[in-house]
């Protein structure tokens, strides 16, 4: 295997983390979030990042590589800091956007970084053009968010 091709990999496995991260806390703050529209949004939301991470294991396999199955640590810690936090606050919907916010401002900084890397590692089309589209759409759930957590706001202040 060349070394393009595993730093690709170790690139793609980080990334399939983060979405599986993500996943897991839309699906999450969908079983918390009381608005049934945005309940709606995150379980879209879920199911979208469950995409983006088959679609990264997929072209992991591609390169030869064994595909991450797991989410990261970090994600395992936040999430269990969203739970602690949440019983704290009751669980507002308001509290819940922020922290999902919060989640997608790990998400979108982990993309980007990513973005860098294949760059400056020239890493090739395919792999670079993934990571392109996936960039895209972490920015716009992050993006939804914040919008959703600013109206939640307005409306109870």
């Amino acid at each position: 295997m060349t070394d393009i091709n595993k730093e690709s990999i170790n690139l793609l496995n980080d990334l399939i983390e983060t979405s599986k991260d993500g996943q897991k806390g839309f699906e999450t703050s969908a079983e918390d979030i009381k608005n049934p529209a945005i309940k709606q949004f995150f379980q879209t939301r879920a199911s979208d990042c469950a995409s983006a991470v088959a679609e990264l294991q997929t072209e992991v396999r591609a390169l030869g590589g064994d595909p991450e199955t797991s989410s990261s640590v970090g994600g395992t810690l936040h999430r269990a800091w969203v739970d602690l936090k949440s019983l704290v606050t009751g669980k507002s919907d308001e509290a819940i956007l922020n922290e999902v916010e919060r989640g997608e401002d790990v998400a979108l900084k982990a993309y980007k970084d990513a973005r860098q890397k294949a760059v400056e590692k020239s890493l090739p089309a395919n792999v670079t053009g993934l990571i392109d589209r996936q960039l895209q759409g972490a920015q716009a759930n992050h993006d939804k968010v914040k919008a959703l957590r600013d109206q939640v706001r307005a409306a109870n202040h």
